[in-house]
């Protein structure tokens, strides 16, 4: 299993409206892609910026693929994340998932 970790940041003021959107738009979209296993949102504040980090779980680098394209280390975003997110980091990580509970 892979683990793919994904972080961005919003305003302190955006940070409720973000959670809002992923829920409604990301995790949506996560749960319809073959080979998706699960994931973990975690957010928090520091220095008036709301902070989220997006661990998915995928069966191998292929199924990664199904969401991400061909690029698997290219973040992938939706058009509405302009409205939020103060930047794009442009690749996420992967680290390999050796135990999962």
């Amino acid at each position: 299993m892979i683990a793919r970790i994904w972080h961005g940041k919003t305003t302190a003021a955006n940070y409720e409206a973000y959670t809002a959107l992923l829920n409604r738009l990301a995790i949506p979209d996560y749960k319809k892609t073959p080979g998706f296993k699960g994931l973990a949102f975690l957010r928090n504040i520091r220095n008036n910026e709301g902070h989220f980090t997006l661990v998915t779980y995928w069966e191998n680098l292929e199924a990664i693929k199904n969401f991400a394209g061909d690029d698997v280390k290219k973040a992938k975003y939706y058009p509405e994340d302009e409205c939020f997110l103060l930047e794009f980091e442009e690749k996420v990580q992967h680290h390999e998932v050796f135990a999962f509970l």
